[in-house]
């Protein structure tokens, strides 16, 4: 098992959305990938449309699909609404929270800075991408890091009042995860409950 590291633009092109970032690709050619993408007229089944859903929550939040199940049934255990849940589980990784406060321009950038021991947790490096943020945590980046070429060029002229589960001090270079972000506040244009449903047949 590994993670996908082809064409971004393919992927973005399949769902039909840049869920990876600004996509100059997606912009010209708005359609399916493949030799008959601009022509085809298949209708989804509504499995596949919920089987899209997971993938694009997948690809999105650049998840294994161990990883994901693992997460979901987190959310399942947890009192609440499941698929709101399971998105704040997706917020609260370590390379999502890095990626959200504008220390990285994408979450593959942002993961590539944990795993390189980059990203300190109060204080203390951790450099598991997974790593689960909880409310009151400071996330920063380690004092020898902070020149960082790619690192500076995210945080300039980032908006970092964008989320309102995490403040931002820029003397320190390091945000707080103030509390779980409402549903309304993730700008993710996911389906949540059409995974919750896929899950439920399996």
């Amino acid at each position: 098992m590994a993670r996908y590291i082809g064409p971004k633009s393919r992927i973005a092109r399949k769902f039909g959305e840049a869920i990876f970032g600004p996509d100059k690709v997606l912009s010209k050619r708005n359609f399916p990938p493949g030799q008959h993408g601009v022509n085809r007229r298949k209708k989804i089944s509504e499995y596949g449309i919920q089987l899209n859903e997971k993938q694009k929550a997948k690809y999105t939040y650049g998840l294994l699909e161990r990883q994901f199940r693992n997460l979901f049934e987190k959310a399942t255990r947890t009192k609440g609404i499941t698929g709101v849940i399971l998105l704040q589980l997706l917020e609260t990784r370590l390379d999502n929270v890095v990626y959200r406060l504008g220390i990285a321009p994408t979450r593959a950038a942002a993961r590539q800075l944990v795993s390189h021991k980059h990203i300190v947790v109060d204080g203390s490096v951790v450099n598991i991408p997974s790593y689960s943020i909880k409310p009151g945590q400071i996330v920063g980046i380690r004092e020898k890091s902070k020149s960082l070429e790619v690192v500076a060029d995210a945080l300039s002229g980032f908006n970092h009042s964008k989320y309102a589960w995490l403040e931002w001090d820029n003397s320190s270079l390091s945000g707080k995860f103030l509390h779980l972000p409402e549903r309304a506040d993730i700008p993710e244009n996911i389906k949540e409950q059409l995974i919750v449903e896929l899950y439920s047949k399996q």
